[in-house]
Formats: C-alpha cells, structure tokens, sequence
C-alpha cells in the first residue's frame, strides 16, 4: 500500500511534544522526511529519535519561532538536506499567562503573540518561496478554539489564535492559484503538556482536569495524535478543495 506523502519533505515546528510530535510522527509514518524544529533540543531529538527507530528519515532544527534568524535557517536546513520543501505544520505556540485583560503583562503579551502569531508568520514567509520552487504544497497552522471563541484571562492567547486565523485566510487568497493551500486546525482541550503539566496544570489538579471533561461534549480531552490526524488530511490531497479554512477539532465544544 502507498504513503500518502512517499518522496515528499514536511517541516513541523513545535515538533518535540504534544501535537507536533504527534504530527511529526504521523508525517514519517506515511513517507515524509521530516524536519522537527523546536526550543526544546531534548525533546526535538527525542522526536527524531522515534522517527528514525520506526525507519523514517528526520531532522533536528533547534527554533525560535519568533526570530527570523532560526526560521530561515530551519527552512533552508530542510531544503539543503532533502532537496525541497512541501509540507508545513506551523505548530509552536505558548499558552501564556492568565491574567484579566488590564492586569496582564506587557512582556509576557509581547512573549505570546511573539511565538504564536508572529511565528506562524514567519514560518509562511520562509516556506511559501520554497514550496513555489517545487511547484506548489500544504500549510497548516495551529490555531485554537480560542480562535472562534474567548477565554476570560486568556487575552494573548485568544489574540493570537484569532489571529493565526487571520493570517491563514490572507495567504490562502494570495497563493490559492500557485498551489498551495493554507489551512488551519482549531483544537480544543488536547492532552499536551501545555494543558497537563503547563497553564492548567490538569495532570496535577484532578477537580482541573475533572472541569475540562465536563465542558467537553464528549467528556473527554482530545489526543495529539486526533489532531495530528487532521492535519495530515489538510495537506493531502483528499483536501485538495479546502483553502482558507479553520477546522475545528474540539469534541463539539464550540457547538454549545
């Protein structure tokens, strides 16, 4: 049975825990060489680690998202070690402090939309060119539910997923007739370690944790590899028609 990305090149930013391992992961699976770019040097290798044990074909970039420096680099690490680039998850991101709107701090809203928005940004900056090189490809970034919808104390990060959102329907309308397709995926509660041992702290917190079942429909959390999922669809070619879109992947949580 074919890969469905056989031959082709995915960078995932984000890439050493939670979704984007998870995306990561799924990538090799089906045949892509992939890039795992991240802060986080232990976890990134770790990651690469997998891929490589499980037969694939993976990098290593240490990244900061929000530094154009490491985001060229990342990309033109990718394209001089497997010749191309087709496939980006935009995935990095901070949850960032919890705080009411007047009382939240500027260097750390700063921090939030640096990482979150920004990233996503430069990441299309340095991808886009690079795709129009091998004649087309697949963007998806990471938003939210926090991208349709707010969160009291959560100012930068509703912000910031609002606008990855924004961004999103802006490149998709520039480049819908270069071939290639910007989307992005909405999680919702998603056992990461953002929402288990980060932010929430759920994993640590049982009455938390308990919280975010009940306001799931489907009283559960979500798993990276759910979304991870979606996100490979996005870039396949079964989404050949879908441009410009945010999916939602929140066990209904929005539809309330």
């Amino acid at each position: 049975m074919s890969k469905r990305f056989e031959g082709k090149v995915a960078i995932v930013t984000g890439g050493a825990s939670g979704i984007g391992r998870a995306t990561a992961l799924a990538f090799a699976r089906d045949g892509a060489k992939v890039t795992v770019a991240d802060v986080d040097f232990e976890g990134g290798e770790e990651t690469v680690r997998l891929i490589k044990e499980a037969g694939g074909e993976s990098l290593f970039v240490a990244t900061n998202v929000s530094k154009a420096s490491d985001v060229k680099e990342m990309v033109d690490r990718t394209v001089s070690t497997f010749g191309g680039l087709d496939y980006a998850a935009n995935n990095a991101g901070v949850e960032g402090a919890l705080a009411p709107t007047i009382d939240y701090d500027e260097e750390a809203f700063d921090k939030v939309i640096a990482i979150n928005l920004k990233g996503v940004w430069l990441g299309m900056k340095y991808e886009i060119p690079k795709m129009l090189e091998r004649g087309g490809g697949a963007i998806v970034n990471t938003a939210s539910i926090l991208g349709y919808v707010a969160f009291p104390t959560a100012a930068a990060y509703t912000a910031s997923k609002h606008g990855v959102i924004g961004l999103t329907k802006v490149a998709a309308l520039e480049y819908a007739t270069e071939n290639i397709r910007v989307n992005a995926v909405c999680p919702g509660f998603i056992e990461t370690p953002m929402v288990m041992d980060r932010g929430l702290v759920a994993r640590e917190h049982p009455e938390v944790m308990q919280q975010l079942v009940d306001i799931e429909p489907v009283k559960r959390l979500g798993k990276p590899e759910e979304i991870a999922e979606a996100i490979l669809f996005l870039c396949s070619d079964a989404a050949s028609f879908v441009d410009g879109h945010a999916m939602l992947v929140d066990g209904a949580y929005t539809a309330q």
